[in-house]
């Protein structure tokens, strides 16, 4: 990288160690269900989890990556300074974050910075709306999805005598948030750049619990005569193995924040000519967040792992298979979510299979709330932090 102007080597520095941060913070993703159920110790579970972490981006596309670095604000923001303002205030959100146990999204802090900074230095007009039609059709199958998934569970909970009041909005839930997953599947709607990230900030956890609760059910029915010793043999070692898969779409999806960003500032400073990320650019960014990830935030862990629910060894591999599929899903389709949230989903999602009393919502809640200022809190904190950069730096952008 010879040669590279000192403000283009700085905001590599800066995204790699935002990547670091990544996995730092979202170690918790990775081992969360297999420190709960003692599958693995801490310190091994978290360095196996780097190690697939670093093979993530190789695996799976870079789509992510794509749409970090064009999708979010226009190209034309997309400068040095607006890059590097919007990493430096994400990576100041997700560290005083961590400190205080707070699973906080680094891909949406990322978001919410590049936004901040680029309308403090170019106005509203560099984020990139989406089309009116993309909302339309977003609403349309999410809406029919709702109507159908509260129909649904009404009647079999009625027909059971249960709470059908109670499983007329958890079937509303589930049902949209599954329906406009299936309608990407089938080609049927698509979805890209923020209006994506802000609609997967609710759709990754529903579609993480409806998938763990319904594949928990599922496995329960299987071996309802097996005994739990039996049990524990059988889904320990492919609790790991969940957990590996998962680490490994973590990385393809969280690990492309750096990528993305990098590209951009080199697109920026004229270095490429078009957004086509080079391999040494994936290479420092799996090696800085798999790094992250072996070092581990603890605070974090313990609160996935211990403060929503307590789980089994099935229900271990119930929750990381479920968030797998959901990550490898929105990996594959460019969408930037947070692994946190789509397995703290599934960890909720085997939890509710033995009564919602089971889950400690308070918990949740406190997520919930985190999950949603992450963006607009990033957003302020990098707009603040470009206008006082500009007062330094008149010239900008």
């Amino acid at each position: 990288m010879t040669g590279y102007d000192p403000v283009i080597l700085f905001g590599i520095f800066v995204a790699l160690v935002l990547n670091f941060f990544n996995g730092l913070t979202d170690a918790a993703q990775g081992v969360a269900t297999v420190v709960a159920t003692r599958a693995l110790s801490p310190g091994k579970a978290v360095f196996l989890t780097g190690v697939c972490n670093m093979f993530g981006p190789f695996v799976f596309t870079t789509a992510v990556a794509a749409t970090i670095g064009t999708a979010i604000v226009s190209s034309g923001a997309m400068t040095p300074a607006t890059i590097i303002v919007g990493m430096l205030a994400s990576i100041a959100l997700v560290f005083s974050a961590t400190r205080i146990g707070i699973p906080l999204s680094s891909s949406h802090a990322l978001i919410g910075g590049l936004i901040g900074a680029s309308i403090a230095g170019f106005g509203f007009t560099a984020v990139i709306l989406p089309a009116g039609s993309m909302v339309l059709g977003a609403l349309g199958w999410g809406v029919l999805g709702a109507v159908t998934g509260a129909v649904v569970l009404a009647a079999i909970t009625a027909a059971l005598h249960g709470d059908y009041r109670f499983a007329l909005l958890i079937g509303a839930i589930c049902g949209a948030g599954l329906a406009i997953p299936l309608a990407i599947v089938f080609g049927l709607l698509k979805l890209t750049g923020l209006f994506a990230v802000v609609l997967f900030i609710f759709i990754s956890p529903v579609l993480g619990a409806t998938i763990a609760f319904l594949f928990d059910l599922l496995v329960s029915h299987l071996f309802r005569t097996s005994r739990q010793n039996r049990m524990k043999r059988v889904f320990t070692p492919l609790q790991i193995l969940a957990c590996l898969f998962q680490a490994t779409g973590h990385g393809a999806n969280d690990g492309m924040h750096a990528v993305g960003v990098i590209t951009a500032l080199l697109v920026s400073a004229g270095i490429l000519a078009t957004f086509a990320v080079p391999t040494w650019v994936v290479l420092l960014s799996a090696i800085a967040i798999g790094l992250g990830t072996c070092f581990g935030g603890w605070k974090v862990v313990d609160k996935m792992a211990k403060g929503i629910t307590k789980i089994r060894p099935y229900q271990g591999f119930c929750a990381g298979t479920s968030g797998s599929t959901t990550l490898a899903f929105v990996t594959m389709h460019g969408i930037p979510v947070s692994s946190n949230h789509v397995i703290s989903g599934a960890i909720v999602g085997v939890g509710v299979t033995r009564g919602k009393n089971a889950v400690h919502w308070n918990v949740v809640r406190e997520m919930m709330t985190a999950w949603v200022i992450t963006i607009p809190l990033a957003a302020a904190c990098a707009w603040a932090g470009y206008m006082a950069l500009t007062l330094v730096l008149p010239l900008l952008p």
